[in-house]
């Protein structure tokens, strides 16, 4: 009888042992499912989680390979992070949040029969404006004593470059017009923005300078400036030394921008007065209307009309072309010193035709990057200089060499 007890109870224990390790491994299989799953996803979650994690899991492993790749991809991703998301800026294709409003959204009603107009005719602009100024003596920091009521304007499209490096010349741009403008007290307007979708391109800038206008009365010029040009003559003021700057706050100036702008409307208007100014001015190849061989055609063919208000400066470099510039700057440094704003020392520097924002331009790529470099530099010497240091060359990509020793009385220096 107490062999047959001690038998019972020895089969128990064995199958009691036996269920402790069933228990044991289903334990062990679970806990590494959890583990993959929970370090997979980069984090830990709640009991209930976890649970609803297993339970998921424990049901993949039934379904057939396709269709467990599917539910794993759906339980991880998030409503914010798409299936081809990635860190990488260089994998990603910045053109799928590049999306924009169809065209015709933007379009306001205009009427092809019609000569396009930038807004409401204005007639008593100077009455306006002198009475508003009058009023308003202290509105705006443009009318502190001895600062020119000067804005310079430029800007660039509001979407990225269509090369990489183009935003990056850009910014040298910018970085550029900023140093001379907190040189000489002016003021600067950068716009990105596409006020009118009827007439871009080229011509986006009159609608941008209109609004100015009429939306800074206290501002007696605009300075337009394009972004492919840069100061190169940091010490060149626009008072006191004869420089016209291009646009007059006045009824002429939105007289001429009225007369002006209808050839710039986009597709058959544009193409029509591109015809006409081929035809008109002298090697202009054939294309369409362009905002400056339609400012010339516009002083040449109502001269009576417009020339009493217009000056064509020729003795200052508003906008020195780069071809014939950049190549002498070593000789420039030799033989004068930044004020002159002419062939001497260039006020500006404009790289027109590198187009670098652009698939394609007019020269080859490395002559222009590198002359841009060589210009960026050229002015931007003229502002290091005054903390001491210069670019090692004007080749240079960055690296500064120091012309003046530290010394421990800053202010006598």
């Amino acid at each position: 009888m107490l062999e047959k007890c001690l038998g019972v109870q020895r089969a128990r224990r064995f199958h009691r042992a036996l269920r402790h390790c069933k228990v044991t491994i289903l334990c062990l299989v679970l806990t590494i499912i959890v583990l993959r799953g929970t370090i997979g996803a980069g984090k830990f979650g709640t009991p209930e989680q976890d649970f609803v994690d297993i339970r998921n899991r424990f049901y993949s492993l039934k379904l057939p390979e396709p269709h467990r790749l599917l539910a794993e991809l759906h339980s991880t991703t998030t409503p914010f992070q798409s299936s081809t998301s990635t860190n990488n800026y260089n994998a990603f294709d910045i053109n799928t949040i590049l999306v924009d409003e169809k065209e015709d959204e933007n379009l306001e009603n205009f009427n092809p029969h019609q000569p396009y107009r930038l807004g409401p005719k204005i007639s008593n602009w100077n009455e306006q404006r002198s009475r508003w100024l009058r009023e308003n003596p202290n509105f705006s920091n443009f009318l502190r004593p001895n600062k020119p009521r000067v804005l310079l304007v430029t800007g660039s499209s509001p979407k990225p470059c269509e090369n990489p490096v183009g935003d990056y010349y850009l910014l040298k741009a910018i970085k550029n017009k900023i140093d001379y403008c907190r040189l000489h007290g002016i003021e600067a307007f950068y716009n990105m923005a596409l006020l009118d979708a009827e007439i871009a391109g080229f011509w986006a800038k009159l609608p941008l300078i209109r609004k100015l206008l009429l939306s800074h009365p206290e501002v007696e010029f605009l300075w337009w400036m394009d972004s492919d040009a840069m100061f190169t003559d940091m010490s060149s003021s626009c008072r006191g030394r004869g420089i016209k700057t291009p646009i007059w706050n006045c009824q002429w100036s939105l007289d001429i921008l009225d007369a002006w702008a209808p050839m710039g409307p986009k597709g058959k208007v544009r193409d029509e007065a591109g015809k006409v100014l081929t035809r008109e001015l002298k090697d202009r190849p054939v294309f369409e209307a362009d905002d400056q061989s339609a400012m010339v055609y516009l002083l040449a063919k109502e001269r009576d009309k417009w020339e009493g208000k217009v000056y064509l400066e020729n003795g200052y470099y508003l906008h020195g072309y780069w071809g014939i510039l950049v190549d002498r700057y070593e000789e420039m440094i030799e033989n004068y010193h930044p004020g002159f704003g002419d062939h001497r020392w260039p006020l500006v520097t404009h790289f027109v035709g590198c187009k670098p924002c652009g698939k394609f331009g007019d020269y080859p790529v490395e002559r222009c990057l590198k002359q841009m470099d060589r210009a960026f530099n050229f002015g931007d010497n003229q502002i290091l200089q005054i903390y001491g240091f210069t670019h090692e060359s004007l080749g240079s990509r960055g690296g500064v060499k120091r012309i003046r020793n530290e010394t421990s009385n800053p202010l006598e220096v």
